[in-house]
């Protein structure tokens, strides 16, 4: 007798030991039909696995994220199984599933995507035959004799302590793998190989180069056209693109990972800041700066040197060792003991836009995404115990309102204690408990991510969604309760005695360039109003009426907007397109007759146009609409 625990708490008693299948087959066919593996007690396995003792089980589905990932995985052998076929001298490495799909690494001839299609033609031949996916477990001595004319797999066995080892048969075809698979490959309805890139055996220069090999496949072909098409919306989105087709930022190979932002660059990082700036003063905090070179004594003392030094910079000065400054932090509790504070002075908000400097490998090196040089919107709050919840709370709606006016929607994480860490263990397990009851007080549902947190404290982790539903880790939130002991922090309590300070350590954008980044992507170049570069373009229907559009230019200049004139001698129809390819939100006409009343036609960038705006009217409406600092665009079409 084995009786199968539900998620639901319901328990099925079966007579012999069933299979997944059978469990499923024994609810409906419907749900045997779309089961793909199961989970037992936390071990997620092949469906054909015998249960042969009481057990809590999941069927999981085509319809679950572990479901895909199983598929991915079982298309990365057929991809290997096809590339064998067709490439005879090729050696297997090793084949994971991945975020969007799968790879192989392969040591085989170089491939292109001219290729991938007689390899698409080859795996269809295995999908279309449904051939079952088998487990076999041998001896570690079994496998290095099955394998010995397979150096790398060889390598990889000699590392695994166990002595068992599994395999997985399809066909003609058998890897060395852990599952779990699909029961046969029928299951793989969409499958698609997407690039092929090089990489060197377990990461080392010094070993051989492979080819990767990229592939991603779905359940069903509309899903498959689906991430096509959003592949190809990210593509058009590609923020390293549109900074160079708007004059935004470039990259030099005299700095490399350091971004040189253009004057219209520095218009939208501008604009960027201003917000930030009015948002924390209105929130309570006062603005600081501290140096970017600092001595080694100060990362000694705040951990850094100990805990971060293979991500620092170093330069000697006067024979005494000093790092350019990775975090802001060290510099903020220098700050903070230039005075004495009372337990009234409390809490202290201390913001920063600081420059700091990672040292990042050359490969990971992403536009502004993955950067060696950037500027976080750093902030530390200074307080007493009874103040942590109040404060984290205020920080959480801070980051949701700042998020909201560039319409991010976010979820939010909450990273526990790394095995690399300072601080005692109460200090941590008081901090992990005041992120927690804030979260709860502040209503939204929260990931925990156990180990993944600061080597000094937890964090919240707010991880935004972007206008493509990719999410982006950006804001957090770092309860510290070690940097305040480690430099000596202290405020006068009630009773005239010393105290320590809690402390929190908080982002919004993050990195402001690589929030900048996302921002371009997230608005594919079209950015708002208030954070457009050139706001407005003013086109006079022929060349006697420019000097009219210069007065225009001016007097909205005079009002605080970014407006100019586009004098070229080229046909109207030519400045309008070439100003919605320079994506500005709002085109000016005229003519005589719109000189004489003073009116405007309006043309904005989905195409509309309203004809007979008085000056005074549009620039009233479009004060109000960047004061609001509003996201649509449609403010004449009314």
């Amino acid at each position: 007798m084995v009786n199968i625990t539900f998620p639901d708490g319901n328990i099925k008693r079966f007579e012999h030991p069933p299979t997944g299948l059978d469990v499923a087959n024994s609810i409906s066919a419907g749900l045997a039909r779309n089961c793909v593996a199961m989970e037992l007690d936390s071990d997620l396995v092949d469906l054909n696995t015998k249960i042969d003792r009481d057990v809590k089980i999941r069927l999981i589905t085509i319809h679950d994220p572990e479901g895909l990932e199983v598929l991915r995985h079982s298309a990365a052998h057929v991809m290997a199984e096809a590339i064998l076929h067709l490439y005879k001298d090729a050696k297997l490495t090793i084949g994971p599933s991945v975020e969007d799909g799968f790879y192989y690494d392969i040591d085989m001839e170089p491939v292109s995507e001219d290729d991938f299609e007689k390899i698409e033609a080859e795996m269809q031949k295995t999908i279309k035959a449904k051939i079952p996916f088998e487990r076999k477990v041998v001896s570690k001595s079994e496998a290095m004799e099955f394998y010995k004319n397979e150096p790398y797999k060889l390598e990889m066995i000699s590392d695994l302590e166990d002595d068992e080892i599994s395999f997985y048969s399809h066909g003609d075809f058998t890897d060395l793998c852990r599952g779990p698979h699909l029961p046969h490959t029928g299951f793989i309805k969409a499958v698609k190989l997407m690039k092929v890139s090089g990489a060197y055996w377990r990461a080392d220069q010094t070993k051989a180069q492979l080819q990767r090999v990229y592939g991603t496949a779905f359940f069903t072909k509309k899903e498959l056209n689906e991430h096509l098409h959003f592949i190809q919306e990210a593509k058009k989105r590609n923020h390293r693109k549109i900074g160079i087709a708007l004059d935004l930022f470039s990259f030099h190979d005299e700095a490399p990972g350091m971004p040189f932002f253009h004057n219209k660059g520095m218009i939208v990082w501008n604009a960027l800041l201003e917000y930030w700036r009015e948002e924390h003063r209105t929130a309570g905090y006062v603005e600081t700066k501290t140096p970017i070179l600092l001595e080694r004594s100060l990362w000694e003392k705040s951990g850094h040197w100990d805990n971060y030094r293979e991500n620092m910079y170093f330069t000697t000065i006067d024979e005494n060792e000093n790092a350019i400054k990775p975090m802001n932090c060290p510099g903020g509790m220098l700050l903070y003991n230039t005075k004495r504070y009372s337990y009234k002075d409390l809490p202290i908000r201390a913001s920063e836009i600081g420059l700091v400097h990672r040292h990042e490998l050359s490969g990971v090196l992403s536009g502004l995404f993955r950067v060696r040089a950037f500027h976080q919107d750093d902030a530390h709050i200074f307080m007493t115990p009874d103040q942590i919840q109040d404060e984290i709370l205020a920080v959480l709606q801070l980051e949701e309102r700042i998020y909201k006016t560039f319409g991010l929607g976010f979820h939010l994480e909450l990273s526990t204690r790394p095995e690399k860490s300072i601080g005692t263990s109460e200090q941590w397990k008081v901090a992990t408990k005041g992120l927690e009851a804030a979260l709860n007080t502040y209503g939204q549902e929260y990931k925990i991510n156990e180990g993944d947190g600061a080597f000094y404290g937890p964090k919240i982790d707010f991880h935004i969604k972007d206008a493509l539903g990719r999410t982006w880790q950006c804001g957090t939130v770092q309860l510290d309760m070690s940097l305040p002991e480690r430099f000596n922090l202290f405020y006068i309590d009630k009773d005239n005695q010393k105290q320590r300070p809690i402390m929190i350590h908080r982002t919004v954008y993050g990195s402001i360039e690589r929030f900048f980044g996302i921002l371009t992507e997230h608005f594919a170049g079209k950015f708002p109003l208030w954070m457009s570069p050139i706001q407005i373009i003013i086109l006079a229907i022929n060349d006697d009426l420019v000097p009219y559009a210069d007065e225009v230019k001016i007097k909205f200049n005079q009002a605080g907007l970014r407006a100019e004139v586009d004098d070229r001698t080229e046909s109207l129809n030519k400045k309008v397109r070439d100003a919605q390819l320079k994506n500005i939100p709002l085109i000016l006409t005229f003519g005589e007759k719109e000189k004489e009343s003073e009116t405007l036609s309006v043309r904005t960038l989905d195409g509309k146009v309203r004809f007979g705006v008085s000056r005074e009217e549009f620039l009233n409406t479009v004060l109000v609409h960047i004061r609001e600092r509003k996201l649509d665009l449609e403010i004449f079409n009314s």
